[in-house]
């Protein structure tokens, strides 16, 4: 997905994406007519009788305090509270991120850490002598330097509409950070886990009481049925009422 693309990605065109994908939902219909907002519409008050989630895993595993309150703030801009979810926090998204973080991914397990560490081509994505969790930590401080210039705040002391606008800015590349890309290191690594926290398996911190999974229709583990996936596509179907995750069937 190119950066313009990630730019234009309000709610709205979340759900077109997915939707393409899954053929579950239309976006003619009242659950996915949402607020057109961007990537940080200021947060709505919660309606009456919005679905209560259950409360994310407690504690972080890699993100030091200052690193959570970002994480945090960044998760509820993203993905503020509306008639469709609540926020970010209360979805399990910077717990997802934060076990990412802490685990393989993070560790960069998968990843040739050895060297030579030479400059690449934008084309060949990640080339830092660093861990995933590491560049992630790296970009946090250097984000936060780069709202203090331009605010004299850091960046979960911003408005909503601040942090909107700074993170619009950010991925189109138009705000520079003093020690690394930080364009990059939203559009190839934050945001990419941001993605994954709303629609992976709840068992892995977020997407808590498969919300996202409700607000797209998606049944969850029974998709992988292929007899229900030639019959249903396109349509309807009837056990997205009551997605089954991974811990359903545990």
């Amino acid at each position: 997905m190119g950066v313009d693309n990630r730019i234009e990605l309000g709610r709205r065109g979340f759900l077109r994406g997915v939707a393409a994908v899954t053929g579950t939902v239309s976006l003619g219909s009242p659950s996915a007519t949402a607020a057109e907002g961007e990537i940080g519409a200021a947060p709505t008050p919660e309606p009456d009788g919005m679905q209560k989630l259950s409360a994310p895993a407690a504690g972080y595993q890699s993100l030091g305090p200052d690193e959570a309150g970002f994480v945090e703030a960044l998760v509820n801009v993203m993905c503020p509270a509306d008639h469709l979810t609540p926020n970010g926090v209360d979805c399990g998204l910077a717990v997802y991120i934060d076990r990412q973080l802490a685990g393989g991914f993070g560790k960069g397990e998968r990843l040739y850490m050895r060297g030579p560490w030479k400059a690449g081509k934008p084309q060949q994505g990640y080339q830092l002598p660093l861990t995933p969790e590491q560049f992630f930590k790296a970009g946090i401080a250097a984000t936060n330097e780069a709202a203090q210039r331009k605010f004299s705040r850091g960046f979960s002391d911003l408005q909503p509409d601040e942090a909107d606008a700074f993170l619009h800015d950010l991925a189109a590349g138009k705000i520079a950070g003093a020690s690394l890309p930080i364009g990059a290191w939203f559009n190839e690594l934050v945001y990419p886990l941001f993605v994954q926290a709303c629609f992976a398996d709840p068992i892995y911190g977020g997407n808590i009481d498969k919300v996202f999974w409700r607000m797209i229709g998606y049944p969850g583990l029974p998709a992988v049925h292929g007899e229900d996936m030639v019959q249903f596509r396109g349509k309807p179907y009837p056990g997205a009422q009551d997605p089954k995750a991974i811990g359903d069937f545990s």
